[in-house]
């Protein structure tokens, strides 16, 4: 059945959207900021976190940048207008990374200020390997003025060991997570095995030199390693947390919860949807499969 949904996958391109939304309707808040705000709150609720996105990603018109800007300063007014305990995520190309980097520095710096303002932190996501460096790059020169932010490094890229060695030096908080943009086997790690020892082999650097850093997996595999890391270097529970998207294994997120450890979810919402939710598909086949029963059970 797992090779049906890969397929499946593949044609997802060919399914009506509505059918498509029906399902991703799990991984988003929904279109607006209402949306965001409402699923923060019920989060909250329940002693989750949450870390608010505006979904949308590669614009190459300084006037979109703009737009994605607003929205990301909107963001901020509503986690505080709403007392949330949300922080907020950006994605540079969203911000006009792939127009001109100075550009991109320019509105990371406003976003940052103003969530600063605001007491709110706000974490920089990280995209495929072609902007790996101009991102680290707008992340080291904001973070020069604000404090506020961190960033995101995957464990799949060959590279990411050093990188986080790197922004230890500095202080930086971490966002941990495997990576699913696809890499070629030079720069990235094809076996899951693999991926897994060097997503432990960072995070125990990561809270060996006592960065904070969020855990981001839904791989038990990865959730018992890190308890154990933990558990072997004693860390204090203000020193971590646990992150996972929307949606995903919502049994073992409420579990890591009941362990006593602390749990942020990443709430996305936006008219781009689509984009994402066909990424979230193809992470999880599974899902993908549903989708095509729906079709041939006529939509229901």
């Amino acid at each position: 059945m797992g090779i049906i949904n890969k397929m499946v996958v593949s044609t997802l391109p060919l399914v009506p959207k509505g059918i498509v939304r029906k399902f991703a309707n799990r991984y988003i808040a929904g279109e607006t900021l209402a949306h965001a705000v409402a699923t923060s709150k019920k989060l909250n609720a329940k002693g989750i976190m949450g870390t608010i996105d505006v979904l949308g990603e590669d614009v190459f018109k300084k006037e979109d940048a703009t737009r994605s800007k607003n929205e990301c300063l909107e963001v901020l007014d509503a986690i505080k207008e709403h007392s949330l305990n949300s922080n907020q995520s950006i994605k540079l190309t969203s911000l006009g990374l792939k127009i001109d980097k100075e550009f991109c520095l320019s509105n990371v710096k406003e976003i940052f200020a103003k969530a600063k303002e605001k007491n709110i932190f706000v974490r920089i996501d990280m995209e495929d390997s072609s902007v790996t460096n101009d991102t680290i790059w707008v992340f080291t020169e904001a973070r020069k003025t604000y404090s506020n932010c961190g960033i995101v490094l995957q464990a799949y890229l060959r590279r990411t060991y050093d990188d986080a060695a790197k922004l230890i030096e500095s202080g930086t908080n971490f966002r941990l997570c495997k990576g699913i943009y696809i890499e070629p086997e030079e720069i990235a790690f094809k076996e899951r095995q693999e991926v897994r020892d060097n997503f432990l082999k960072i995070l125990r650097l990561m809270l060996e030199k006592d960065s904070y850093v969020g855990i981001a997996t839904h791989d038990e595999y990865l959730v018992e390693g890190a308890y154990k890391l933990i558990e072997e270097l004693k860390k204090p529970k203000d020193r971590y947390e646990f992150q996972m998207l929307l949606g995903v294994r919502e049994g073992m997120r409420d579990k890591i919860v009941k362990d006593g450890h602390r749990m942020r979810i990443y709430i996305p919402f936006g008219t781009h949807w689509y984009q994402y939710s066909i990424r979230r598909f193809k992470e999880n086949p599974q899902m993908a499969g549903y989708v095509i029963k729906s079709i041939l059970n006529g939509g229901k």
